[in-house]
């Protein structure tokens, strides 16, 4: 328990944050602005009575000192401290393939007074449905967490890096493991919070075309031809930080918040945790010994590395995770901590709408079979196409013969050669039309099948809405809301923008994994890109996600 002189200490500081203005005779700010209840405020007299407002003036600022004061030492008195500790284990299934860097469970156990949570974050794709952990993992996780450490299931959060590394067949086991050994080390902490940004790593994959339809980059299909693109999306470049520094003054740990698909690789083509696992091991090899760096993957359905479709040189997530590493080493240098801390989770269930895309599956299929048919024959094949596209590209004046074979040509009245490249320029034409449409139906036909999919499981799920856990959590001034999918960026953003709270920050890949969750804007563009194809959600569910997500962030 807080003594009464740090009771003072802290009570002083709120005094000098809680400054009370007074002006004209007759004119006090609002009590409310100050934290006062309105029944202690004293109006000043007016003018009428100028001889006393300096002495009533006095008055009523001592009295309001002395009732902020009086309200603070006992707020300081009642509120327990805050207790936090940490840990992490290996995950990495090395049985998978040759293994480039480990990956990891953390944990970072929080506790004032009763109240016990548990933040979870794993390298690994998500946390259930897809990837190799499967759905029991969370449910398992918290019944043993509430059995043997009386961790509510409401107070566990468990965020997925989303990174493709392949972990351990006993990843459940070591993941309590984790969360056993962090409450060992609880240890009083101090709080703070920060913000860092990082905008040289990613890029928004969605392309905006000028027909009006947006597609998105990605490796199983190929981009659309440059003049077609107009526009693209943005990203997010703050980074979210919460500091907790043991009493001594040494980090004990960063919790970081950030937006993007951590799919580089590595050149090695090795298990990784990618982007963020680099980033991670910067940040703990820079602060104080023993300090764990914990990854909350936010809204990054639509955001990929900025090298992610590069074939110029070896995909390296390394370079990518130590410019992000340094700059939340950077920014978290920058934060100052305190005592106080404010503690609290808010957790709902809320109904979001399935998605019935039957007709747009229909028409996809017509368009699938429009490309088909346009396919015409042509001469040319692979081996001869190449070749005579980089003669036509480089000469196109005289493409098939010297200059002076064709000037030759001209002066003998012939024009065996100009016919010879009309013919050849219009199998080449045929050939480039036969390439495109097969490019769209590559595209067409990969979000085709997981429009498919999902409107089967839609079916089968029997019911017309799926229940999601929405978590709220508030440590100090830093305050973090959940989803269970892969938002796009520009939720995060519009959830920030809303907040009261300066420091607001989003986690997708949270608490389960219900594929990607895009605006219903996006959700326009049904088949055109990964994240509306990849999605088992109806427009309809953005706009009664955010007014929970309002609901909650009130709430804390």
């Amino acid at each position: 328990m807080p003594t009464l002189a740090v009771g003072m200490r802290r009570a002083q500081t709120r005094c000098n944050e809680r400054r009370t203005y007074f002006t004209r005779a007759g004119d006090l700010r609002s009590p409310e602005s100050i934290g006062v209840n309105a029944s202690l405020a004293v109006r000043l007299p007016g003018p009428e009575a100028r001889g006393s407002i300096r002495e009533s003036c006095m008055t009523v600022a001592l009295f309001v000192v002395c009732a902020i004061l009086t309200a603070s030492v006992a707020a300081a008195a009642e509120a327990p401290e805050l207790l936090a500790g940490v840990a992490k284990i290996d995950i990495t299934d090395r049985r998978a393939g040759p293994v480039n860097d480990p990956l990891y469970v953390k944990a970072l156990v929080l506790q004032q007074g009763d109240t016990r949570a548990a933040i979870i974050t794993v390298d690994a794709v998500a946390i259930g449905e897809i990837g190799p952990i499967g759905n029991g993992y969370l449910p398992a996780v918290r019944a043993r967490l509430e059995k043997d450490l009386g961790i509510p299931p409401a107070h566990v959060l468990a965020n997925a890096s989303h990174c493709h590394g392949i972990v351990c067949a006993d990843v459940e086991q070591r993941t309590v493991q984790a969360v056993q050994e962090a409450v060992k080390n609880l240890t009083p902490v101090r709080v703070g919070v920060g913000t860092g940004q990082e905008n040289r790593i990613m890029i928004n994959r969605r392309l905006k075309l000028k027909n009006g339809r947006e597609l998105d980059v990605r490796h199983a299909y190929s981009l659309p031809p440059d003049d077609e693109i107009e526009a693209v999306g943005p990203v997010d470049s703050e980074i979210g930080l919460l500091r907790l520094d043991r009493e001594d003054g040494r980090t004990l740990a960063v919790v970081y918040n950030f937006a993007c698909h951590p799919i580089q690789g590595v050149p090695s083509g090795g298990n990784t945790a990618d982007i963020t696992g680099f980033a991670s091991r910067v940040i703990e090899g820079n602060l104080s010994e023993g300090a764990v760096a914990l990854f909350l993957q936010g809204c990054a359905g639509d955001v990929n590395p900025v090298t992610y479709k590069t074939f110029d040189v070896p995909r390296d997530a390394e370079s990518l995770g130590n410019l992000l590493g340094l700059s939340v080493l950077q920014a978290t240098r920058q934060i100052r901590t305190t005592p106080e801390a404010r503690f609290k989770l808010v957790q709902k269930t809320i109904e979001l709408p399935r998605a019935d895309v039957a007709q747009r599956i229909i028409a996809m299929e017509a368009e699938q079979q429009r490309l088909a048919q346009s396919l015409g024959g042509t001469t040319l094949n692979l081996k001869t196409f190449v070749p005579l596209l980089i003669k036509y590209k480089l000469a196109p004046e005289f493409p098939a013969s010297p200059a002076f074979e064709y000037l030759q040509e001209k002066a003998r009245g012939r024009g065996d050669l100009a016919r010879l490249d009309s013919e050849n320029r219009k199998n080449l034409e045929q050939y480039i039309a036969n390439i495109q449409a097969m490019e769209q139906l590559t595209r067409l036909n990969t979000n085709l099948a997981l429009l498919r999919k999902h409107q089967a499981d839609n079916v089968a799920a029997g019911r017309r809405t799926i229940a999601v856990e929405v978590l709220g959590l508030r440590v100090g001034e830093f305050v973090l809301v959940t989803f269970p999918g892969e938002l796009t960026v520009e939720t995060g953003l519009a959830i920030k923008k809303a907040s009261p709270h300066p420091a607001t920050f989003v986690a997708g890949y949270t608490n389960g994994y219900i594929y990607y969750a895009p605006t219903s804007e996006q959700l326009a563009n049904v088949g055109g890109a990964q994240e509306d194809s990849d999605c088992i959600l109806a427009p309809e569910w953005q706009r009664i996600y955010l007014e929970s997500v309002s609901g909650i962030l009130k709430g804390l």
